[in-house]
């Protein structure tokens, strides 16, 4: 397929949806780069600082907003002691990385807040990938060979974080159909059908 310099797509998704698996194919098919944790090595590399502060913060929210619902940037937390460096600096350094990224050609994003950051691009489509709950924690205990108990308490965790850091960054709410452009669950077409069910919505937009 020939490569689309204004392609942007941004992949929001639950734990054990599929969501990453269904990004990458989506990458692979349309010719685009696809970034998902290779983002914190990015944004490391571009600010000089090391990929452990983005990679303990990853998709974790920041500073709680105060009764007025403001920020509290440029205030270091308990990971930062001593290095002047916040939650809030992170977010926007790995902002940076993301829209630099962006600028560069056709890319496929997963999560951190990347359809709200990239949300003034021409050819930006935002998706989110959901998935029923058994299937989920069937997903997760094989991957992670553990207890479908273990894997219910992961997912819960992990949602609560993504959900508090997606709508702390961007006023949006997280898994909320008018946060993006197309809702899927992945537990109806299957990981393949969805993706490719994906790649004709984006098609179709072109």
């Amino acid at each position: 397929m020939e490569r689309n310099d204004n392609l942007t797509i941004c992949v929001g998704r639950q734990l054990g949806s599929g969501g990453r698996t269904i990004a990458k194919m989506l990458a692979e098919q349309l010719n685009c780069r696809f970034f998902d944790r290779e983002l914190l090595c990015l944004a490391a590399k571009e600010s000089g600082f090391s990929e452990k502060f983005f990679e303990q913060n990853d998709e974790q929210k920041g500073f709680f907003k105060s009764l007025f619902h403001m920020h509290v940037p440029y205030v270091s937390d308990s990971h930062f002691y001593g290095t002047g460096m916040s939650q809030e600096n992170l977010f926007k350094i790995q902002s940076d990385a993301i829209r630099k990224a962006a600028a560069q050609g056709p890319c496929v994003f997963v999560g951190r807040c990347a359809d709200y950051i990239l949300r003034e691009s021409d050819n930006l489509v935002s998706i989110f990938i959901t998935a029923d709950v058994d299937h989920r924690v069937e997903r997760l205990c094989e991957r992670m060979s553990c207890s479908s108990e273990e894997a219910l308490k992961m997912i819960e965790k992990q949602e609560a974080s993504r959900s508090s850091y997606y709508n702390y960054y961007t006023g949006k709410q997280w898994g909320h159909a008018t946060s993006y452009d197309l809702c899927l669950n992945s537990s109806i077409l299957g990981i393949e059908g969805t993706a490719q069910f994906v790649r004709s919505f984006v098609e179709g937009r072109r």
